[in-house]
C-alpha cells in the first residue's frame, strides 16, 4: 500500500512558526508531527511507500526529513509559494496519482493530512479498510455545533456505510465529523479525476469523499481515540504540553 502525506498547506495561523517552516515538521517532544504519523503506520506492515506532497516553499525541508528515516519516502514538490495559490488538497493528491501511476496500485492508497497528532494508532483503521474491502474513512462525534459547520460531516447506517457526507455544510445532518484521514480502495484511485473534472470541491481533501459515496461504497469507522488538530500557536502548545502518544 501507498500511503499519501499531505502536507502542502502553509499554516498561516502558526505564523511566524511556521513562516518558513512546515507544520508537520514541528516537534512534539523529540519526535516531529510527521514521525508519529509514519512510524505508527509503519507498524501495520501494509505500508511500502511513503509519498509526502509538498510546496515549493517547503519541499527541501521534507526531502531532507525523508533522508533520516528508514522508511522509503518520497517528496513532490506541486510547484506553489504561496497560500493563495495553493492546489488544494485533492489536485495534490491527483498530482501524486498521475506522477506514480498510482490508478494501478493492487493495495489501493492511504491518504493523511501530515499535521494532525493521534493519540491511536492508525493501523486500526488500516485493518478495518482491509476488513471492508472499500474505500473508508473515519469519523467522531462532535457535540460543538459551531465546529460542525467547518467539517464534513457524515450519515452512516447500522453497517457504517456513508450514506451521505457534506464538506462545511450550513445545516449540518448529523454530529458525525470526518477527520482528514482516508482510505481509496484500488477501484477508486482512478476516480479522483473524475471527481475533480464532475466539479467536486478541490481545497478540502473530504470533497473527493463527499463526492465518492454517492458513486461507490463507502464506510466510516468510528475513530477509537482523539485527534488534536494544531491550529494555532496556542493549540501548539498546549499539545507539547499535554501529549502523552499513541495509546495502544
Amino acid at each position: 500500500m501507498t500511503c499519501l502525506i499531505l502536507a502542502a498547506g502553509y499554516a498561516t495561523r502558526l505564523y511566524p512558526l511556521t513562516e518558513n517552516f512546515p507544520k508537520p515538521l514541528l516537534k512534539i517532544g523529540e519526535k516531529t508531527i510527521l514521525d508519529y504519523l509514519i512510524d505508527d503506520i509503519d507498524q501495520s506492515g501494509e505500508t511500502d511507500r511513503y509519498i509526502i506532497i509538498s510546496n515549493h516553499k517547503y519541499a527541501r525541508h521534507f526531502t531532507d526529513f525523508a533522508a533520516s528515516k528508514k522508511q522509503s519516502i518520497e517528496v513532490i514538490d506541486d510547484g506553489t509559494e504561496t497560500n493563495e495559490t495553493r492546489l488544494g488538497a485533492v489536485r495534490d493528491v491527483q498530482l501524486a496519482i498521475e506522477k506514480y501511476g498510482l490508478a494501478d496500485a493492487e493495495s489501493g492508497v492511504l491518504v493523511v493530512a501530515g499535521d494532525n497528532v493521534l493519540d491511536f494508532s492508525l493501523c486500526r483503521f488500516i485493518s478495518y479498510a482491509k476488513e471492508k474491502r472499500a474505500s473508508c474513512i473515519m469519523r467522531y462525534y462532535e457535540e460543538d455545533e459551531k465546529r460542525l459547520l467547518k467539517c464534513g460531516v457524515v450519515t452512516v447506517d447500522k453497517s457504517d456505510l456513508v450514506i451521505r457526507m457534506t464538506e462545511k455544510s450550513p445545516t449540518p445532518e448529523t454530529h458525525w465529523c470526518c477527520p482528514p484521514f482516508y482510505y481509496y480502495a484500488k477501484e477508486d484511485v482512478a476516480k479522483v479525476k473524475d471527481g475533480i473534472d464532475d466539479g467536486c470541491g478541490t481545497d478540502a481533501p473530504g470533497s473527493f469523499m463527499a463526492w465518492l459515496c454517492e458513486r461507490s461504497k463507502v464506510y466510516a469507522m468510528e475513530m477509537p481515540g482523539s485527534r488534536y488538530d494544531i491550529g494555532n500557536l496556542e493549540s501548539y502548545e498546549n499539545v507539547r504540553k499535554n501529549y502523552k502518544g499513541i495509546i495502544n
